[in-house]
């Protein structure tokens, strides 16, 4: 595995595809956590300590990379573009238009792409509409943290900070076309692994603390068995 990613590295081409991935990715991981502007940083930290324990506030966590319990730029995630390819999807099969338009080849399927993109904003600002709703209202985003998150609740801010959320999933979505048309493999895909094994770090260290060392390296060597059987099915 080494040894074919020292080859990667050593051919030009390739080199630039990888750095060029691993430079939107950063990026990325960066507008995770950076706030929203509006939102109270140190409330937000404190509510979510508060239910970090919960299992339900864990699932989210894991899916956004963190981004969505910071409120930050990036809090909506890939997710509104992901609902929206499965519903395009889905309509594609009902509405004999679009059915057309997947059947006209390249030229049709450009077109649902840019349905697709068009349904992502639109799902965007409902989604960030609705979170903002929640946080504005102490306790209703964070059960059991009545921290005031959202200390300015005028029309203005409020609407900058849908437009804000709005313009983060737009860029993330532009972010894994690029990757997938400039880059190394599929843009979306590496973005939703990148947010998942953000997490991965800070449950290790919990478990460590938790469960202590016996239970900690069983977990680390199961992973390690899985990986490599991913690794060694993938090159098979």
């Amino acid at each position: 595995m080494l040894g074919g990613l020292a080859a990667a590295f050593r051919t030009p081409d390739l080199r630039k595809k990888i750095l060029f991935t691993l430079g939107l990715l950063a990026i990325y991981r960066l507008g995770t956590v950076i706030p929203t502007p509006g939102v109270d940083y140190t409330a937000i930290q404190k509510c979510v300590s508060v239910v970090q324990d919960n299992s339900l506030y864990g699932l989210i966590n894991l899916f956004s990379g963190g981004a969505l319990l910071q409120l930050s730029v990036f809090a909506l995630g890939i997710m509104p573009y992901i609902t929206a390819s499965i519903i395009i999807q889905l309509l594609v099969v009902v509405i004999p238009r679009l059915e057309a338009l997947k059947k006209e080849g390249q030229s049709g399927q450009a077109k649902l792409t840019q349905y697709t993109r068009y349904l992502t904003i639109a799902l965007a600002v409902l989604q960030g509409t609705t979170i903002l709703t929640l946080a504005r209202t102490p306790g209703r985003l964070f059960q059991g943290c009545n921290e005031e998150l959202i200390p300015d609740q005028s029309i203005p801010l409020i609407l900058s900070m849908i437009i804000a959320l709005t313009a983060g999933t737009a860029l993330i979505m532009w972010f894994g076309e690029l990757i997938t048309d400039r880059g190394v493999g599929n843009g979306m895909s590496l973005l939703i692994f990148v947010s998942i094994i953000s997490t991965m770090p800070g449950q290790f260290l919990r478990i460590f603390q938790t469960e202590g060392v016996f239970v900690f390296a069983v977990v680390v060597a199961v992973g390690s068995v899985v990986i490599a059987a991913a690794v060694y099915v993938e090159q098979a």
